[in-house]
């Protein structure tokens, strides 16, 4: 096999150093190379404190069809009977991020959906609206486009695009979550958002672009 080497340069001048060559690319190295650290993982109440404390973005893309979560509310009972929704505009959540946003932050999401959307898609699709209300930024983004992209298959936050918070799950109900700072495995979500927020829509043009059998 060919070896193909690359001249990175000398760090002398005229001092005898040697000229430097680049066998493996760095990102193999920084791939495969050992890791003795362990996993992070925190509790759902240090989670939530990641909302208050973040200095400028917190961005989240959500892959999943439905949430366990979501199904155990009223405004879910709701919105499966048909009836008009009655979202709380000033629960926590709410008062949260108008409170961040008013510190000139931004709250981001891209959401994937199925075709045909699942219930819970189309109840989070309708749930948009006041979210964003609030001062949220939701857009939307075919299955189809987000494999054509590579996304990644699992929910996660970047906040201030320094760290990812990896979310984990036990069937449909959220358990902990999974810190990540490794600079190469955080460059890697940093990659997806930016192609995902590419690619994706505002919230109520994709619902308007949804068949009526399908809102």
């Amino acid at each position: 096999m060919v070896r193909r080497l690359r001249f990175n340069g000398t760090a002398s001048v005229g001092g005898g150093c040697p000229s430097v060559y680049e066998d493996v690319p760095r990102e193999v190295l920084a791939d495969f190379g050992p890791r003795d650290r362990e996993p992070v993982v925190i509790d759902l109440e240090a989670f939530g404190r990641l909302f208050e404390t973040f200095e400028h973005t917190a961005w989240r893309l959500e892959t999943r069809g439905r949430y366990g979560s979501d199904e155990l509310t009223d405004t879910y009972a709701q919105f499966t009977r048909g009836e008009p929704v009655q979202w709380d505009h000033d629960d926590d959540w709410c008062r949260n991020v108008r409170d961040q946003v008013a510190q000139g932050k931004r709250f981001e999401r891209v959401r994937i959906v199925d075709s045909p959307p699942t219930t819970g898609q189309l109840y989070l699709l309708d749930n948009a609206r006041r979210n964003c209300g609030a001062g949220e930024d939701i857009r939307n983004l075919p299955r189809l486009r987000a494999g054509e992209l590579s996304l990644p298959e699992e929910d996660f936050w970047v906040f201030d695009s320094r760290f990812v918070a990896l979310l984990n799950f036990d069937g449909d109900d959220l358990i902990d979550v999974e810190l990540i700072t490794e600079p190469v495995a955080v460059n890697r979500y940093l990659q997806a958002r930016d192609a995902a927020w590419h690619f994706a829509v505002p919230y109520d043009e994709f619902a308007a672009g949804l068949p009526a059998a399908d809102r």
